[in-house]
């Protein structure tokens, strides 16, 4: 995986000013950009809805999906390539990229309270309700997120990782000595879960990539909640960054 990409495609561009005239603009012109680019305006899915959008091939559980499949916990969801879906389920809200494969688990059987996310492979991006602990798992990094916005990328080699905003407990799964906890306001320390670098050194510093606000405010949108930062202007392209 090339992690200093940050190339977005025409269809992710057209969403992302659909959505930014969609969302934050009441002009009726705005609307209709959004209507046209995603067939509705961002909203809390209906009842017994789990998919807001697809595009290309999504497999949940091993069947093609449909707008009218059901995501439960417990589910597998899988994308080929140049696909893309996003979906919800209970309070959580998903985008996830292109040849991703993603098991939604809970700590009950039949509880629609989503408690971990097994990244198998792939690109997601996810936003969880405050207050309540998920653990996402790649196959080199264990991450404990607390009411937070991230963007994951897991390949074989390492796990890209970005705490948008809320907090997160990043952890090596193969280096104990390598962990660290993040507290983020908006995009403040993406960082690389390494395997096979020298104990305490798993852990690195990574940039700003592919991922968008508001592409987090279009998940927001569908469980009814709004990201907890000022949304910045169209020309927006790097996160805050700390001084070291």
């Amino acid at each position: 995986m090339t992690w200093n990409k940050n190339i977005e495609d025409p269809r992710r561009r057209l969403l992302v000013k659909a959505l930014a005239a969609g969302l934050f603009s009441s002009a009726a012109g705005g609307r209709l950009a959004t209507a046209q680019a995603l067939g509705s305006r961002p909203a809390p899915l209906p009842q017994g809805k789990s998919i807001y959008r697809i595009e290309g091939q999504v497999l949940v559980d091993g069947q093609p999906a449909t707008l009218d499949t059901h995501v439960a916990t417990g589910s597998t969801v899988q994308t080929g390539k140049d696909s893309e879906v996003v979906y919800a389920v209970g309070e959580t809200a998903h985008l996830q990229r292109s040849e991703s494969a993603v098991t939604l688990e809970a700590k009950e059987a039949d509880s629609m309270i989503v408690s971990g996310l097994r990244v198998l492979t792939g690109k997601i991006l996810s936003v969880f309700p405050s207050g309540r602990p998920v653990r996402m798992t790649t196959r080199n990094a264990s991450i404990g997120i607390r009411g937070t916005g991230v963007y994951l990328e897991s390949d074989p080699g390492q796990t890209y990782f970005c705490t948008c905003y809320g907090t997160a407990d990043i952890a090596s799964a193969s280096d104990p000595a390598s962990r660290e906890t993040v507290v983020s306001l908006h995009h403040d320390r993406p960082l690389y879960i390494l395997t096979g670098e020298q104990s305490g050194q798993n852990i690195r510093l990574a940039p700003f990539i592919d991922h968008t606000d508001q592409e987090l405010m279009l998940i927001e949108a569908l469980v009814g909640r709004t990201p907890p930062f000022v949304f910045p202007r169209e020309n927006y392209q790097q996160p805050r960054r700390r001084t070291y």
